[in-house]
């Protein structure tokens, strides 16, 4: 159990300038960042801003886990269910409209609340985006004959780091990896640590200043796990199946998000419902595993671990938050 003081201490660093700016809610999937936000943001009278690189999409929402309507009806949603599915969508691009919320936010007079647990587009938004070379066509081309296998071995020899870190069956992410080592002349991950992004082309404007106040929120690994396990089972309890049936054309961003590919298998007669319920669950979990490595490593906002918060220390963490709040407001008239 996490004693009050504890909370207190963990948000006593979030001065006024930072709350009249974004405060950042960030973690795994499935540990219940939606709804602690939307709650949070209801106390203190802030918006959300989505940083999930698939909920950004239209449709498909038992798929992204898209909050429960009554969590959307609390306070106003942002960049949720605002892009077509068949539009690619990276990291600047998401930078460029999250801004622009957050900027309109300000002009209300409210509070921005950033949530979500796609790493790179939070990052972006946190740190800016360094530059990237070019896309080459005729050096893709080559690339793209090859198998993952191949580039799998040659991305060891030119960046082992990058060969650790990148999900090695998202043969996008592996080529640009290896077209950045190529075209840069050093290791993509490298780049990548001053603010590229792997699944990005082309060169970008201007860095985004930085707003890094907020927490990093997770569960205990068992219980994350049967809350992915549970999530899994009731997306298909809920018509997923026939949600990705009717699903249009899905650009090559969006056809990454998981459980898309195993469900069209399944209606291709290529497994069970059991079999892509496992797939998924098994897929989800290691997605998870990676958004904790991520955060732990590229961030510096507070851990906030929420299995051990019981519902009165939850509702002590929504007071400091609205305590905060009026003392900014106090401020600024003062």
């Amino acid at each position: 159990m996490v004693p009050a003081i504890y909370l207190g201490e963990t948000f006593h660093k979030f001065d006024v300038i930072w709350m009249k700016r974004a405060f950042f809610i960030v973690g795994p999937t499935a540990t219940g960042k939606s709804e602690l936000a939307a709650d949070v943001a209801c106390k203190i009278g802030a918006e959300i801003v989505s940083a999930d690189a698939f909920q950004i999409y239209r449709g498909l929402d038992l798929l992204t886990a898209k909050p429960a309507a009554s969590t959307l009806a609390k306070v106003p949603h942002h960049l949720i269910g605002t892009t077509p599915l068949y539009e690619v969508m990276n990291a600047e691009k998401f930078r460029v409209a999250a801004a622009t919320a957050i900027d309109e936010i300000h002009l209300r007079g409210k509070l921005a609340i950033v949530v979500g647990g796609s790493g790179l587009y939070i990052k972006a938004l946190t740190d800016g985006l360094a530059p990237m070379p070019e896309s080459d066509p005729k050096l893709r081309e080559k690339l793209h004959a090859m198998s993952l296998d191949e580039m799998h071995v040659q991305l060891i020899e030119l960046d082992p780091e990058a060969a650790r870190t990148i999900d090695m069956k998202n043969r996008r992410r592996v080529v640009r990896a290896l077209e950045i080592c190529l075209l840069a002349g050093k290791p993509a991950s490298e780049v990548v640590a001053g603010g590229g992004d792997f699944g990005r082309m082309g060169k970008i404007g201007p860095r985004s200043a930085p707003a890094t106040t907020g927490v990093f929120v997770f569960r205990d690994r068992e219980e994350l796990y049967a809350r992915i396990n549970r999530r899994v089972e009731g997306m298909f309890e809920n018509g997923v199946i026939e949600e990705v049936r009717a699903a249009g054309e899905a650009s090559l961003t969006a056809s990454q998000m998981i459980g898309l590919r195993e469900i069209r298998q399944l209606l291709h007669g290529k497994m069970s419902i059991s079999q892509c319920i496992a797939a998924i669950q098994q897929a989800t979990r290691r997605y998870a595993k990676r958004q904790l490595t991520w955060f732990r490593r590229q961030t510096n906002f507070s851990p906030l671990n929420l299995s051990l918060l019981t519902q009165n220390e939850a509702g002590i963490l929504l007071r400091i938050f609205s305590e905060r709040r009026r003392v900014s407001r106090v401020h600024a008239k003062g």
